[in-house]
């Protein structure tokens, strides 16, 4: 598989990752021998780049993900991430100060089986500590040999500016897909222009752009989707119709509507590499082809015709106030 960098300094990853919070939480039921045999599968598939967090299943996503890249560690680039808490009834919160920075990273070590952390995000801006401060701790993992490579997500291009002059980052990760192009705007040329690569999650738009959900009742009762905003009313209905014109497009090149989606972002540069989730091994093997797909000048003409930035229907999120903007 292609490799692309990622920031300036020497971080290189497979052009396709994998997203494995699924394996854990919030897209329904969970099948752990599944979820092992994806994780292997991707593996052989040339994929090295794994993601996963803390708060993934509070702590299970690490321990699956170590449990199965730990044996075969010289193979895998792990990213994880520190900065989100629950409390027992699920209310977010963020937490950026330095000391629970460090304290968290010592946590995911041990979860993951592993020595050092390859990529350590801090996974939302905390507004009540200064950015520096935050990254000034995590530099000292770096210096520490806990961490290789620093990284935000869902960070503005202000807040990346001012952590990038703390301490070379190396990637943001944030939500960036034919439903939520606003990245483009101010953000991604500010990466461009400090030497930051994009991880973009949620790159088929949290399962939409597969085409495969046509109705609310597709998602299982515990899935997080039945309260997200995009999948709700009438907002569900206008963004079906965009899904639409995806299905058609991807009929034209002959490849699926995730497969396009996927394939667009791929072609937006290489300093980027998008996370597709999957728990399923069907759905990692037909992300993986997406790479076989070729978008000529014309056909990215017609993909921002047909979804211009701001054409998705509703906010990302029901509560928004943990976006850094």
């Amino acid at each position: 598989m292609e490799q692309r960098k990622l920031g300036t300094q020497g971080l290189e990853v497979s052009a396709l990752g994998l997203g494995c919070m699924g394996m854990s939480q919030a897209y329904g039921p969970a099948d752990e021998d599944e979820s092992v045999a994806t994780l292997g599968r991707a593996l052989e598939l040339g994929v090295t780049f794994f993601d996963t967090a803390n708060a993934y299943g509070r702590g299970h996503n690490e321990i699956l993900v170590g449990g199965v890249l730990a044996r075969r560690r010289d193979e895998a680039v792990v990213a994880t991430k520190f900065g989100i808490t629950r409390s027992q009834d699920g209310h977010m919160a963020v937490n950026g100060k330095p000391d629970y920075a460090k304290a968290c990273c010592d946590e995911s070590l041990r979860r993951l089986g592993m020595e050092t952390i390859d990529l350590y995000y801090l996974h939302r801006v905390d507004k009540a500590v200064p950015i520096e401060e935050t990254v000034g701790a995590m530099g000292e993992l770096v210096t520490e040999g806990k961490v290789r490579y620093l990284g935000l997500s869902e960070a503005s291009a202000a807040t990346m500016r001012r952590a990038h002059a703390t301490h070379p980052i190396a990637a943001l990760q944030s939500e960036w897909s034919l439903f939520n192009r606003e990245p483009e705007e101010t953000v991604l040329p500010t990466l461009r222009e400090l030497g930051i690569g994009f991880v973009p999650f949620s790159p088929l738009g949290r399962g939409f752009l597969t085409g495969e959900i046509t109705t609310p009742e597709d998602f299982a009762p515990d899935d997080f989707r039945r309260s997200n905003p995009r999948f709700q009313g009438e907002n569900f209905t206008r963004n079906l119709q965009l899904v639409d014109r995806v299905s058609q497009m991807a009929g034209d090149k002959g490849c699926t509507p995730g497969q396009l989606a996927l394939a667009w972002l791929v072609a937006q540069g290489r300093d980027v590499v998008p996370i597709p989730g999957t728990k399923r091994r069907r759905y990692l093997d037909e992300n993986a082809a997406a790479l076989e797909v070729t978008l000529s000048p014309d056909d990215l003409a017609r993909i921002d015709e047909l979804l211009p930035v701001g054409s998705a229907a509703g906010p990302r999120y029901q509560d928004m106030s943990h976006i850094d903007e």
